[in-house]
């Protein structure tokens, strides 16, 4: 017990130990390990029949339906990689479709945005303005541009309700 890896391997010791000290229904002995009788129907006989491996607990989880491992996975990404590296978009939606084409039928794209997560991708938009943008030429520009388009607004707006500026 004192070698319990987790609380739920701790609780099966917990079972056998009560079971060999106090012998008595499996009823009573999940009251008062505060388990359900059928786990405890089905951890006695296992540890009767294979001693201490029937206590040790498989760690849960894993990926036991993956279309690819972890390293295919690297491999199949690396051209994206490449291509996100010298400055070009890439997008989930091209990396599902590679994807699909690769493994031979549909997938759901949840798989495609586990993968980029799993991998250390994230989601990265192009900067809104460029690293060498003139900002006091944008601003002049914004100012004198859009004097005339207000104008022009102006006497479209009298030529359709029928009003002459002459």
């Amino acid at each position: 017990m004192k070698e319990a890896k987790d609380p739920r391997q701790l609780q099966r010791w917990h079972i056998i130990y009560t079971a060999l000290i106090q012998p008595r229904k499996a009823e009573e002995i999940a009251r008062c390990v505060g388990v359900s009788k059928r786990l405890v129907q089905k951890i006695i006989p296992s540890y009767n029949k294979d001693g201490i491996q029937a206590i040790e607990i498989k760690s849960s989880g894993g990926r036991y339906h993956a279309y690819m491992s972890e390293e295919e996975e690297k491999l199949f990404l690396e051209p994206f990689y490449q291509k996100a590296e010298r400055g070009y978009l890439t997008t989930a939606k091209e990396i599902h479709r590679a994807y699909e084409e690769q493994i031979g039928h549909k997938i759901h794209k949840t798989t495609i945005y586990d993968i980029l997560k799993r991998h250390g991708w994230r989601k990265i938009l192009p900067r809104g303005r460029h690293p060498k943008a003139d900002i006091e030429a944008q601003e002049t520009f914004k100012k004198t541009s859009l004097k005339p388009l207000k104008k022009r607004k102006k006497t479209e707006n009298q030529m359709m309700s029928g009003q002459s500026s002459f």
